[in-house]
């Protein structure tokens, strides 16, 4: 871990936590690193972040000890029904290009978050942002690696072409990449505030673009649009409390599971032993099966509140076979994009602390780039279905499931943790083994992060991927189980890659870890 008394910003870009700890030395809020550093992880990492996309945030207020959560995720435009789709020839939803694009939230939850917590101006905040964009910034390895898979998308579509395939290509490893046209963005963003977005120049190219590609976006969809401040969920572990985002987030898949694993003795069985392993795939899968049943925009349909209590899981529970995998736990498929995501955390000197995700969804999101903005649309409009009887039907105006989800954890000692882990639907689950290796095993939450995970991605079936640092012994063991295992590298970025910073009220130190999986480095703030 990073130990330090002053403030420690963790991204998954060095540059990035670099800048939140400047902020943070200036005498930031946690709040204003955040920004800083998402808005430095749309420069460098485009294909996972910006703000054509949406944003989850928990931050929790040391004067107060309150927690308040925001909810930035974009709801459909009007003009998008299942009606208007079937018209064009489409059975199910789009999954890239102008159809699968959702209002951007992110640029709004930074408005909200900023008018509540900011201390530094909105300018200042942005300025490294914008020098990297104009002067440029080496790629960096695993940054490079997903640049180049996502080269498809990017040929596919004009602009897209122009801003991120310098050379007709995708940047190599080292290679210097400017992005001036976001740099403007960001300026005019600096400048105007919100309004630049969701009403000004910058609605206005949006606009433009979805017109151009015969699109259901308009600019009353933009201009209506506001983030939300929530209440996050809450459940007990083990003497902790975790908090969870509510829906339309998938948060609520993470406490069902803790609830339920909570009915075996996890740290006795021994860290990614046979039966600890076995009883977190097979509670994946019942909490899982309820996610795809009931989570929707809370707007349109209720999302029942006994699914995260302990009565429900004590009934559910039931349904796990201790010496036998589960293939039909589920009610149907979702799309299954990667984890194209990108989680900051941040704790300043005072004990505030942030807990932030931000995504495009998939990778460059929907592929599709408004003239002169720099930047992609997410294609967040693929989770949808177009089922109308399924809580989660496609409908104007409304928000779909969402995978991206900051957690938040503390016990009655006066610790606490901000942590994420990204990656699509593996998010929920690695949240948990995240909190069990530091609440059932005593893990620092460097530890927990760096600790070998297993994912499954899909929602029916026996199979688990699985990285190659469980033990053969294990893994033979599941198998026999019924378990079809999918074995990865020692560190695998398909079960995703976190961050986390962590207080102790007691001793006031502040504590921060980095997943190897990812770029990225837990970063003090300096020493004046």
């Amino acid at each position: 871990m990073v130990m330090s008394t002053g403030g420690i910003a963790a991204s998954e870009h060095p540059l990035a936590s670099q800048t939140g700890a400047a902020v943070l030395a200036r005498g930031g809020h946690a709040v204003d690193a955040a920004i800083a550093v998402n808005a430095v992880m749309n420069v460098v990492a485009p294909m996972m972040n910006g703000i054509g996309g949406d944003l989850f945030a928990i931050v929790y207020d040391a004067r107060s000890g309150a927690l308040h959560g925001i909810n930035g995720s974009g709801c459909a435009p009007a003009a998008l029904t299942i009606d208007a789709l079937a018209a064009r020839g489409f059975t199910s939803m789009p999954q890239t290009g102008i159809l699968s694009v959702t209002v951007p939230g992110a640029v709004a939850a930074w408005s909200r978050l900023h008018e509540r917590f900011g201390r530094r101006s909105f300018d200042e905040l942005l300025s490294p942002a914008i020098q990297l964009a104009e002067d440029g910034f080496p790629v960096a390895e695993i940054t490079a690696a997903e640049w180049t898979a996502s080269e498809p998308i990017l040929r596919a579509e004009e602009e897209a072409t122009r801003v991120y395939l310098p050379d007709g290509r995708a940047p190599r490893i080292g290679q210097i990449v400017r992005n001036p046209d976001l740099a403007a963005t960001f300026r005019t963003l600096a400048a105007e505030g919100r309004d630049a977005f969701y009403r000004g120049v910058i609605a206005q190219r949006i606009v433009r673009c979805s017109q151009q590609h015969q699109g259901a976006l308009r600019a009353e969809d933009l201009a209506s649009y506001d983030a939300e401040w929530v209440t996050p969920l809450s459940t007990t572990y083990r003497g902790w409390t975790v908090y969870e985002l509510p829906p339309n987030g998938q948060g609520l898949a993470a406490l069902i599971m803790l609830n339920l694993i909570e009915h075996a003795p996890i740290g006795s069985l021994g860290h990614n032993s046979v039966d600890a392993l076995h009883m977190l795939i097979e509670a994946k899968k019942l909490a899982y099966a309820d996610l795809q049943r009931h989570v929707c925009d809370p707007a349109f349909h209720d999302v029942p509140s006994v699914l995260i209590s302990k009565g429900y899981a004590a009934e559910r529970v039931r349904d796990i076979d201790p010496a036998r995998a589960n293939s039909s736990a589920s009610f149907g498929v979702l799309p299954m994009h990667g984890g194209d995501t990108t989680y900051m955390s941040v704790v300043d000197r005072d004990g505030n602390m942030v807990s932030l995700i931000q995504s495009i969804f998939a990778s460059f999101g929907s592929g599709v780039v408004p003239q002169g903005s720099g930047f992609a649309l997410q294609n967040r409009g693929g989770l949808f279905t177009l089922d109308r009887a399924h809580p989660n039907a496609l409908a104007p105006r409304k928000r779909p499931l969402h995978t991206i989800i900051p957690g938040f954890m503390s016990d009655p000692g006066g610790r606490r943790a901000a942590f994420g882990i990204m990656g699509g639907w593996n998010q929920a689950q690695a949240h948990v083994q995240f909190i069990s290796n530091v609440v059932d095993h005593g893990m620092n939450i460097q530890a927990a992060l760096e600790a070998a995970r297993v994912t499954k991605l899909t929602f029916t079936g026996c199979d688990v991927i699985m990285e190659s640092r469980v033990p053969e012994a294990v893994r033979l063991a599941l198998a026999q189980r019924g378990h079809e295992i999918d074995l990865r590298g020692h560190f695998s970025s398909v079960v995703g890659g976190g961050q986390s910073v962590a207080r102790d009220d007691d001793s006031g130190v502040n504590s921060g870890g980095s997943d190897p999986r990812k770029d990225g480095a837990a970063i003090p703030e300096p020493i004046a």
